[in-house]
């Protein structure tokens, strides 16, 4: 029989994975919520509807911790390059001497991957990898130039259509009358608008001292319906250890 490629999961392997995509929680706003775009079912799992941002996300964050009790440690260290690559490049700092080094290094990624992956997978697309670096040098830093701005624009654009027959006209009376209502809020008071709503995460009164030990002093609201956890024994001896080796209340205690 022909063996299995080495860069495939095996089916227990592949849910895990799924299992992992659909139970993390990231910070607000750093990226979707990919509960409701990863489907595990009993025979196949997929993974649907992602943005650019969410690809780079996963790509960036998640697919090099996740796959390494699956995979050969050679896989794992080419992907996590891989990974490491794209993260240099969407940095907002870029140095000229780290862009030049990662030139040259993608050229070694990608001879990598050639011996893992078949030839159909090197399209147009992963041969402009290469130069990436050259375009940060000439360019700038890449969040400066790319599409998710406008691509959220364009999305806003979309919604205001009511007419298809007129998609245009309906775009530009939506905007005039969204331009005339925001000129108009700035001068409301005591009305909710755009220029004095709350955050989502805001808390009143942020940094009172609300008369705990300091690991209990940061406040946030939380968001959604609550559920309640209750830790194993295990658990809990952890999160009491963590937080007795940062409390610096205790720390005469513990010296």
């Amino acid at each position: 029989m022909k063996p299995r490629a080495a860069y495939t999961l095996m089916p227990n392997d592949s849910k895990t994975f799924y299992d992992f995509l659909r139970n993390v929680r990231f910070p607000d706003g750093f990226g979707l919520n990919l509960r409701k775009n990863v489907i595990v079912g009993n025979s196949s799992s997929k993974i649907t509807g992602l943005k650019s941002h969410d690809c780079h996300v996963i790509l960036q964050r998640l697919l090099p911790v996740r796959i390494r009790p699956f995979m050969k440690k050679e896989i794992v260290d080419t992907i996590t390059k891989l990974s490491n690559f794209f993260k240099l490049i969407c940095s907002r700092t870029l140095r000229v001497n780290d862009l030049k080094r990662a030139s040259e290094e993608i050229v070694k990624i990608l001879c990598k991957l050639e011996i893992i992956f078949p030839p159909a997978f090197f399209d147009v697309m992963v041969h402009l990898v290469m130069h990436l670096p050259e375009e940060a040098i000439r360019g700038g830093p890449v969040y400066l130039r790319w599409m998710y701005p406008i691509e959220r624009f364009l999305g806003s654009l979309k919604k205001y259509v009511r007419n298809r027959a007129r998609p245009e006209g309906s775009i530009a009376e939506a905007y005039v009358v969204n331009e005339a209502l925001t000129f108009c809020s700035m001068y409301l008071d005591g009305i909710e608008t755009k220029f004095n709503r709350l955050e989502r995460n805001w808390v009143e009164n942020e940094y009172a001292n609300i008369g705990k030990i300091l690991v209990f002093q940061n406040r946030f609201r939380p968001i959604g319906k609550m559920t309640v956890t209750q830790l194993g024994n295990d658990l809990r001896n952890k999160a009491e250890y963590y937080i007795l080796q940062n409390c610096s209340e205790i720390r005469d205690y513990i010296s």
